[in-house]
């Protein structure tokens, strides 16, 4: 029986997971699953959202067992944190703070943060407001 849909089964924003325009919300990926799905000892980026027409950046971030993000600070941006799967521990100022599936963190724009990883890894989701890309520019006077 067919059912009622936004999009037709030819059209792009489908909940397949197909590309569509930038103005149709659509579900994008199942984060706990793609955590799931990777091998703790890989590192890196998992997944990122590269939507056209984004305001935002966000990316789902494997760190292997006993790794760590060494201490650093984000000028410019505030990020929000999300652990998806896994432990491990922010170290701030104040203080460490435990990290496990479901903790949300807001990282203010300036704020000295560190991430360790713990025995079973750390998967993590940013979000935080886009970046301006890099843009090639003439110098002034020449």
């Amino acid at each position: 029986m067919p059912t009622d849909t936004p999009h037709g089964p030819d059209e792009p924003g489908r909940p397949d997971g197909a590309p569509g325009p930038a103005d149709r919300a659509r579900l994008l990926c199942d984060v706990r699953a793609l955590a799931a799905e990777t091998p703790a000892e890989r590192g890196g980026a998992v997944w990122r959202l590269d939507e056209p027409g984004r305001q935002l950046d966000s990316n789902l971030v494997r760190l292997p067992p006993g790794r760590r993000v060494d201490t650093h600070a984000e000028p410019d941006l505030d990020v929000l944190l999300l652990g998806v799967d896994g432990s491990g521990v922010l170290d701030t100022p104040d203080g460490p703070v435990p990290l496990a599936p479901g903790s949300l963190v807001w990282l203010p724009r300036g704020s000295t943060r560190a991430l360790t990883a713990g025995e079973r890894g750390l998967a993590y989701l940013t979000v935080h407001r886009r970046r301006p890309g890099m843009q090639i520019r003439t110098r002034p006077g020449g």
